[in-house]
């Protein structure tokens, strides 16, 4: 990417940050919400079906796993009420590196899910969660859970473009649901009926969710998921990102 092009692209992300200033309510909900999760499943609803040791040291991979499905609405509605409004017209023309806007908002997003996940992991040590791994297993963690946060957003980036219109995000966004929820974040796949843990195991999450948990040295984790942690994203990252940037050159053209 030439030096144009990272100006232009910072300059969107600065965009997407002053929304946060006007906007702090929306930003602050998605911090909130993966830590409602966590606190719900760690109190109110438990469980820890087939799990060996303490389910807090199972659950908090799998949440860190899980949050990074959550909160693509805000994207989507950002790229689709930009599409709406015609703001992406005007960037169109200004002398503006194409699909700048995308990678702008893709930045911003990719902001807010490392604060997420700075706020959830405090609040696992507040539950009593440690991590029994390396500083270097510890950001590599950090990293595949990033990675599977990027391969993600530029899915729903994509289906926003498809979509089109802020009113249908939420029937796009309840897709993420059953991806996010069948996945070993909260439950071994053993303690499954055997197609559903043949399922489950095979969900990109559930990967992802092995390979931190262990890395973090938690219950449930797995030697050899790594590998499987980083070609799942990248796989989902080799198809959706050229198709994001296909729709959105169209939509130029």
């Amino acid at each position: 990417m030439s030096a144009y092009a990272l100006t232009d692209s910072w300059t969107m992300t600065r965009r997407e940050l002053a929304h946060w200033a006007r906007q702090p309510g929306r930003l602050l909900v998605g911090l909130v919400f993966p830590v409602m999760l966590l606190l719900m499943f760690a109190y109110l609803i438990g469980g820890g079906r087939g799990v060996t040791g303490q389910y807090r040291d199972y659950l908090v991979p799998g949440m860190l796993a899980l949050t990074m499905a959550f909160g693509l609405e805000g994207t989507m509605l950002a790229v689709t009420q930009d599409l709406e409004k015609g703001v992406i017209d005007r960037f169109r023309s200004l002398p503006m590196a194409n699909g700048a806007v995308l990678v702008g908002r893709s930045a911003a997003d990719m902001l807010q899910s490392a604060l997420g996940l700075a706020i959830l992991i405090g609040v696992g040590y507040a539950l009593g969660w440690r991590v029994h791994g390396s500083p270097a297993e510890f950001l590599g963690a950090v990293g595949l859970l990033l990675l599977l946060r990027f391969a993600m957003l530029w899915i729903g980036i994509h289906l926003a473009m498809v979509a089109g219109k802020p009113e249908l995000v939420q029937a796009v966004q309840i897709l993420v649901w059953p991806v996010g929820f069948l996945s070993n974040a909260l439950a071994t796949p053993k303690s499954m009926p055997g197609w559903l843990g043949t399922a489950v195991e095979w969900n990109p999450m559930s990967q992802t969710a092995t390979a931190v948990r262990d890395l973090l040295g938690g219950p449930g984790g797995e030697p050899g998921h790594v590998w499987a942690a980083v070609v799942w994203p990248l796989g989902l990252l080799a198809v959706f990102f050229p198709l994001a940037v296909r729709r959105f050159a169209r939509l130029s053209s």
